[in-house]
């Protein structure tokens, strides 16, 4: 990618989301159709409710759409992209019927855990068959694992889909946090691997910068609209794709360290909780922790993009000059 598709890129998909939300906004508003606020939550939380939510809606779009005139423009159109944009737009839709289901419903569950499982499941298993269609390789490095590996891409995608769902609990953390992680994953794409390394991926990692930026404006602390499930799901599935079809799976552990502490605190929370009856922190996922700790929303933002930033560092520098 030259320095024009790099500017125009960012440009398209910060322009689209930024200048279209206030409108989405205010649809959301008028409809009535906002986020209820679980029970069990910090108490403080109880006046978010009714904030529009689906946020994803529109940088999702605004990226598709940049996507794809930009690859149109510079002849970057393939299966690799193909394969990143059915990943960003199927978790999309899964989280957009979870989502639509709290709205209507008034409440803060959506889909059962095992429907909203299965959903992931299926789309993974899908995209798995693609990758291997493709003839990407089965395997991390030198290795051939086959079906193994299959199961490994299943597991990451739902995994990781799940780990920014989880870590999507305060205002503007996720979208400061996919910032940070697709800001890593282009530059690896860029110039970290070969010459002329990935560009397909750069482009798609840049879309999501620049309609992410365009989207913090109105999901920052006090925030005027969450991205819903149907963005941190199609955030948490589009970096676990980004890595494998990078080969460079394990990244996303430090990359997306945040979102790794976030689920592993839920684990060590109900484990703690069934095997001795008591809670290891004030409350789960972690940045409630420290809210409970009376750190305020915007401390707990930008401690952990500061620890999100140092590790995406350090996984780039490693990489590249591995």
């Amino acid at each position: 990618m030259n320095t024009l598709s790099i500017v125009l890129t960012l440009v398209s998909s910060f322009l689209i989301t930024f200048l279209l939300m206030p409108s989405l906004i205010r649809y959301f508003q008028a409809k009535k159709e906002g986020q209820q606020i679980r029970k069990e939550g910090p108490k403080w939380h109880a006046k978010k409710a009714g904030t529009p939510t689906m946020g994803g809606l529109l940088f999702i779009i605004s990226a598709v759409v940049t996507i794809l005139w930009v690859a149109a423009w510079r002849g970057l159109i393939d299966n690799t992209l193909w394969a990143l944009l059915f990943t960003l737009v199927a978790f999309g839709l899964i989280g957009m019927w979870d989502d639509s289901i709290k709205i209507f419903h008034h409440q803060n569950e959506g889909f059962k855990a095992w429907q909203k499982a299965l959903c992931q499941v299926i789309v993974a298993m899908i995209f798995t068959v693609i990758y291997q269609h493709e003839g990407f390789q089965m395997g991390f490095g030198n290795s051939q694992l086959g079906w193994l590996y299959g199961l490994f891409i299943i597991f990451w995608m739902v995994g990781f889909s799940n780990a920014v769902n989880l870590t999507d609990g305060l205002d503007g953390l996720v979208s400061g946090l996919g910032i940070i992680s697709f800001l890593a994953y282009f530059i690896i794409a860029l110039v970290g691997i070969n010459n002329p390394g990935y560009p397909e991926i750069a482009l798609f990692c840049l879309a999501m910068i620049g309609t992410l930026a365009g989207f913090f404006p109105f999901n920052h602390k006090p925030a005027k609209i969450f991205m819903g499930d149907m963005g941190s799901l199609a955030i948490g599935a589009s970096l676990a794709a980004v890595s494998l079809l990078l080969h460079h799976e394990w990244s996303l552990l430090v990359i997306g360290i945040v979102y790794v502490c976030e689920t592993a605190s839920v684990m060590l929370q109900v484990a703690s909780f069934k095997l001795t009856g008591k809670r290891i922190f004030k409350m789960s996922p972690i940045h409630h922790h420290f809210e409970m700790c009376g750190w305020s929303e915007w401390k707990i933002d930008i401690v952990f993009w500061l620890v999100g930033l140092v590790a995406a560092v350090i996984a780039v520098t490693t990489i590249i000059f591995a």
